[in-house]
């Protein structure tokens, strides 16, 4: 593939995303929606490409019809299926660069009740997933056990979770399981925001939220973070743009995730699975979340060294932004229809329990888990659960724009202990390998224990009774 190749297809993204923007501001239901514009991009891709406009052309027009593939060279979308493998590591290596990271003691006392929330809503879409691959979908439909962690990985992790994982899915025998959970991630984006607006609208009829708190919210102005602190020494210097810095940082990160992932291969071969004939687990794991590990060690070794504030973390929003924009369009656009067709009773299954799950997790468990304020707090995890972090951002800033209960720092500093292990985290790319090696029901029990202990803690050390 030549180089004029890859800067047609990063140029046609370009001008997807700006289309997308543009169908964003100008549809008033995308607009009251909240979706995303990277997402109208990729569908309006996934409409022009060879799966939609190319199969009407063959079919209405002429098979040699000059839209048979749509209106995308094929050599752009082989660029863009690997785009996002690549992308994914840079997303997840800005999780905590030029964050201050406290010490776990004061994350746990702002952040306590939220994790065990949250844990308990992760661990059960597995539980969930694996009882209905183990009694359904594996003996009735024939779909391989692998697809009850497709709740986790597209609900929870999002479409950048899913689409980094598609190497691995294809290496363990289920390609499918890639553009299934894509499909689940889009599914989980928008129930996330119909829902979540409803259960805002509902919890003020019913005085469970007031009307203050839940006031109106300008989406333009809405991001991760707000941070009003003086500007960076990295974010000032002129010997270099403070862009390029701060990529070096990402590439730092990504570097160091690289080299733990290969010392931990190196590990694997040497000790259980010597020359091949042992447990395979570490060369399946992608490196994402790795290249994460990378950028909290990154970020610690700069307070350690006096440098804490030294990253702009609105920069490093910006670039793991457009990362994702970047990821999710051309995700989207070479997503597979035919497989999703193929397994349309999974993809139905699998999203009505997901979101069934994340409603019951609100409704009844945020109640009980929460010593106080427990609707912002539960809608930010309930908004994460059914749709990666940006929904938990958005419903939380519905419910409570003003911050009144502190939701919104519980929700961040809960990241830190949330997100390393699940919501694209190291358990999350360990699963698809762990139900491959040792099957569904094992994993099933681990995960269960797991959603039990959390669930029980929650309820013992954070209930209503001890905010009294």
């Amino acid at each position: 593939m030549s180089l004029e190749q890859i800067f047609v297809a990063l140029t046609l993204l370009g001008l997807l995303m700006l289309a997308g923007k543009w169908l964003r501001v100008r549809v008033a239901l995308f607009g009251r929606l909240f979706l995303p514009s990277a997402i109208l991009a990729g569908l309006l891709a996934l409409l022009a490409g060879p799966q939609v406009l190319g199969r009407l052309a063959s079919r209405w027009i002429a098979e040699d019809s000059p839209l048979a593939n749509g209106v995308f060279p094929e050599a752009t979308l082989e660029v863009w299926s690997g785009l996002p493998g690549l992308l994914i590591s840079v997303v997840f290596a800005g999780l905590f660069l030029g964050k201050t990271i406290p010490g776990p003691r004061s994350i746990w006392r702002r952040a306590g009740p939220m994790v065990a929330h949250g844990q308990t809503l992760a661990w059960g879409q597995y539980v969930i997933g694996l009882l209905l691959a183990l009694v359904l979908l594996t003996p009735v439909f024939g779909v391989s056990p692998m697809a009850g962690t497709l709740i986790e990985i597209g609900f929870e992790g999002g479409h950048g979770t899913a689409a980094g994982l598609a190497g691995t899915f294809r290496d363990l025998g289920f390609e499918s399981g890639a553009d299934l959970a894509l499909s689940l991630a889009t599914v989980g984006v928008v129930a996330g925001v119909l829902l979540g607006t409803l259960l805002v609208n509902w919890g003020v009829r019913t005085g469970r939220l007031s009307a203050q708190e839940a006031d109106a919210m300008d989406t333009e102005r809405f991001s991760e973070h707000d941070e009003r602190e003086s500007v960076p020494r990295f974010a000032k210097t002129r010997s270099i743009d403070p862009l390029s810095v701060h990529l070096g940082f990402f590439a730092l990160a990504i570097g160091i995730g690289w080299l733990i992932l290969q010392g931990l291969i190196l590990l694997e071969s040497m000790t259980w699975n010597t020359d091949g004939e042992g447990l395979a687990l570490m060369e399946h794991i992608p490196l994402f979340p790795l290249a994460m590990v990378g950028g909290v060690l990154v970020q610690v070794a700069l307070m350690r060294l006096g440098h804490a504030k030294s990253l702009d973390r609105r920069l490093i929003n910006r670039i793991s932004g457009a990362a994702l924009d970047v990821l999710i369009v051309s995700a989207l656009a070479t997503l597979s229809l035919e497989a999703v067709g193929t397994h349309i009773w999974t993809f139905l299954i699998l999203a009505v329990a997901g979101i069934a799950w994340c409603l019951f997790g609100f409704l009844v468990l945020a109640p009980r888990m929460f010593p106080r304020d427990w609707f912002p707090m539960g809608l930010a995890n309930f908004g994460q659960g059914i749709g990666m972090t940006v929904i938990g951002l958005l419903l939380v800033r519905m419910a409570d724009p003003d911050n009144r209960s502190g939701a919104m720092e519980s929700f961040g500093y809960k990241q830190l202990l949330f997100e390393p292990v699940v919501g694209g985290g190291l358990f999350t790319a360990l699963s698809l390998p762990l139900v491959y090696q040792f099957g569904a029901l094992p994993v099933l029990i681990g995960c269960s224990m797991l959603m039990t202990g959390w669930l029980i803690f929650g309820l013992w050390a954070f209930g209503p009774e001890k905010d009294q």
